[in-house]
């Protein structure tokens, strides 16, 4: 329940400061380091908490996996390129593979005894969701480096919140799961 709590104040926190338009102030490279900070952040809770590995291990791999249901967001995307909003570089390639991840977790959340038996589905999920998570930053940050106002839509709410809150969460979830093992989870 603390985790829970901690996650809700964190997700408060990031749409008022979204919502007020903080986020949509900041040049880079701020948005990416601050990003980077709050993903650096969560790795080093996962590291040195005992007590949140325990807790993120009863949680189980279905909550973590769910999270990433938020990855349709590539279809906003899309639209915001289709609207001449986010350039094709980033738009396209990241909101397709984003989909095809977040599409990817329901068929795994579909038939939860399969990633059981077969772990090998859920890893290959993950290094796939992974490598698209991580592109999509880097095209976003080398982008938004060389033209400001051509990422300007990711900073505006309620996408302010991909960088304040969810994209910090996706690449600390892939990495716990890089060590999930289903041994090590009670049953659900």
């Amino acid at each position: 329940m603390k985790y829970i709590l901690i996650g809700s104040s964190w997700l408060i926190a990031a749409i008022l400061v979204g919502a007020t338009g903080s986020v949509a102030q900041l040049r880079p490279p701020v948005p990416q380091l601050v990003l980077i900070a709050m993903t650096i952040g969560l790795i080093a809770i996962w590291l040195f908490s005992g007590e949140f590995r325990v807790w993120l291990k009863n949680l189980g791999w279905r909550p973590v996996v769910s999270l990433h249901l938020t990855r349709f967001v590539g279809f906003y995307f899309l639209f915001l390129y289709r609207q001449g909003q986010l350039p094709f570089a980033f738009a396209v390639p990241g909101g397709i593979g984003d989909i095809i991840i977040a599409a990817l977790a329901i068929a795994l959340l579909a038939v939860p005894s399969a990633v059981r038996r077969r772990p090998l589905l859920l890893s290959v999920w993950n290094m796939l969701g992974l490598i698209d998570i991580l592109f999509v930053v880097l095209t976003a940050s080398r982008l938004a480096m060389g033209n400001p106002m051509s990422m300007a839509a990711l900073l505006r709410f309620p996408l302010s919140l991909l960088p304040t809150f969810l994209v910090p969460l996706i690449i600390a979830s892939h990495l716990w799961l890089l060590r999930w093992r289903p041994d090590e989870e009670r049953a659900v």
